[in-house]
């Protein structure tokens, strides 16, 4: 998008500590806005999925003292975009006013009349120790605190840390970028002044999942860091409301604290499943070895449109899934087919998220199991109400197993087949999810049906895995009930844990036990 002058502008975006979700509405919109995204390390790589498609990604990570792209590369890079009419996000990890450099690319910017936006971000300083338990201030300890460079500019001959300063006034010091210097940072403080017992923490990939904190004192710290194998990124805070950790920690008591969960379910509807894994601190790597789409041979669409122009026929209409809900009513839309037509119809739900989704488009489910939530628990539920000659819609994906279907013809229905929609396999996201399951970086996996057993086993092995059973059988495995436990044994698996219920939540919980 070029803005006056065919220039394009320039937003300067603090992405926060590292928790995707700490990022302000504000740089959210400009990643969303964005031709070119400009990231740092530090920044978290799953904010680039809202960048629009097409946008340009451009890593310029770097590393303490060792600097892939000089800082006056960067500058010009942001430059040279902006002279080409783009819109640039350039994304730095916390605040970017904050150690971030932001000046020296804001000066470049301005001196060749480039629009720029400075967006503020959640600086680490404040965000990690509060991760870790650590308030940098509390009435009963202390009403100030500092923040400071722990790694200065290795060309200047003087420090423009004033260690007598710091080491005498009574404050929470917070040092950002210093964990590789922490013998330097605790010995200065002490040889001016500070007490060796002060409290101190160092606290390295705070808010991410692999976040690790080690308490001690200034006359401690550097040996514990050291036996911890703590390195950068971390951050160091010194004072007496580090003894407030111990009562506050918070983040790393969460029940999947730690846990990276790979979610097999199809994108479409992973978003519950990853948003609870969060919620109780996991991490989820979304591999959808599934994709839901509508049918596309001609005969199947037939037979589904014929079913859907004959609603007003049907004795009973049964839903298995939301998925089955929500095709059904698309083509019913497509289709104008008015949904007064079902008005002779009892209706029946598989479990409460297909409930839910009748709900939302105003049917209330006639029938619903108060347990299992599956083929079995609904067909034992209406072997009471269902009677011979009566007529059934079963709307459902193709991958459906026949029990319902069956079952209610052994009851003397005269049950309708119309697959809704289809299950097709994928391979989105799968290079990434092997790298991480060969490197021991994924702790569990879910898996919400016999379907994605199946495809994910099928997935690893066209991405030239030679032993997927065997990866697979050496990380947790939770499945959502019997069914897919039943479909995973057969394939050699070693089922860690089985929901109790056929739910979403269910399964989480399972997990976190």
């Amino acid at each position: 998008m070029k803005h006056g002058r065919g220039l394009g502008k320039v937003y300067l975006v603090g992405a926060g500590p590292g928790d995707p979700k700490l990022i302000t509405v504000r740089g959210l919109e400009a990643i969303e806005r964005a031709d070119a995204v400009v990231y740092d390390r530090l920044a978290n790589p799953k904010l680039l999925r809202h960048a629009k498609p097409g946008a340009d990604k451009i890593f310029v990570g770097k590393l303490p003292d060792k600097h892939m792209i000089k800082q006056e590369e960067i500058s010009r890079l942001l430059v040279d975009l902006a002279l080409q009419g783009k819109t640039v996000t350039r994304l730095k990890g916390g605040d970017p006013s904050v150690f971030g450099r932001v000046g020296e690319e804001a000066e470049l910017l301005a001196e060749h009349g480039i629009e720029f936006e400075i967006v503020p971000g959640i600086t680490s300083a404040i965000a990690v120790p509060a991760y870790a338990g650590i308030p940098v201030t509390h009435r009963d300890f202390t009403s100030s605190f500092s923040v400071v460079t722990g790694h200065e500019y290795p060309n200047k001959t003087y420090s423009n840390v004033n260690w007598e300063n710091l080491a005498n006034a009574s404050g929470t010091i917070v040092f950002l970028m210093g964990v590789a210097n922490i013998g330097t940072i605790c010995g200065e403080l002490m040889a001016h002044g500070r007490d060796p017992d002060t409290p101190g923490a160092v606290i390295r990939m705070g808010t991410w999942m692999e976040q690790r904190t080690v308490v001690g004192t200034l006359a401690t710290l550097p040996t514990l860091v050291k036996e911890a194998g703590l390195q950068s990124p971390a951050i160091i805070i010194v004072g007496d409301v580090v003894k407030l950790r111990e009562k506050l920690a918070w983040f790393e008591k969460r029940p999947l604290f730690g846990k990276r969960v790979l979610v097999t379910r199809a994108r479409e509807q992973a978003s519950e499943l990853v948003r609870l894994i969060e919620e109780r601190g996991g991490e989820a790597v979304e591999f959808p070895v599934i994709r839901i789409r509508r049918p596309e041979r001609a005969e199947t669409v037939r037979a589904v449109d014929e079913a859907l122009r004959r609603l007003e026929e049907y004795d009973w209409i049964l839903f298995t899934s939301a998925n089955g809900v929500e095709y059904t009513f698309e083509r019913m839309r497509e289709l104008r087919v008015d949904v007064r037509q079902m008005y002779r119809a009892k209706i029946a739900a598989v479990g409460p998220k297909t409930q839910e989704a009748l709900a939302a488009r105003g049917l209330i489910a006639d029938l619903v199991p108060n347990a299992g939530f599956q083929a079995e628990s609904l067909l034992e539920l209406l072997q009471s109400f269902v009677t011979p000659g009566e007529r059934v819609l079963l709307p459902k994906g193709d991958l459906a197993r026949p029990v319902l279907a069956d079952g209610l013809r052994r009851f003397g229905a005269h049950v309708t087949e119309a697959d809704v929609y289809e299950n097709v396999p994928s391979l989105d996201g799968g290079e990434e999810a092997l790298a991480m399951l060969r490197a021991g970086a994924v702790q569990a996996v879910a898996f919400t049906s016999s379907s994605t057993v199946t495809n994910l086993l099928e997935a690893l092995r066209r991405l030239g895995e030679p032993d997927p059973v065997g990866l697979l059988n050496g990380v947790g495995l939770y499945v959502i009930g019997p069914v897919t436990a039943k479909t995973a044994a057969e394939a050699g698996l070693r089922v860690t844990a089985s929901a109790d219920e056929a739910t979403i939540e269910s399964l989480v919980e399972a997990m976190a036990r």
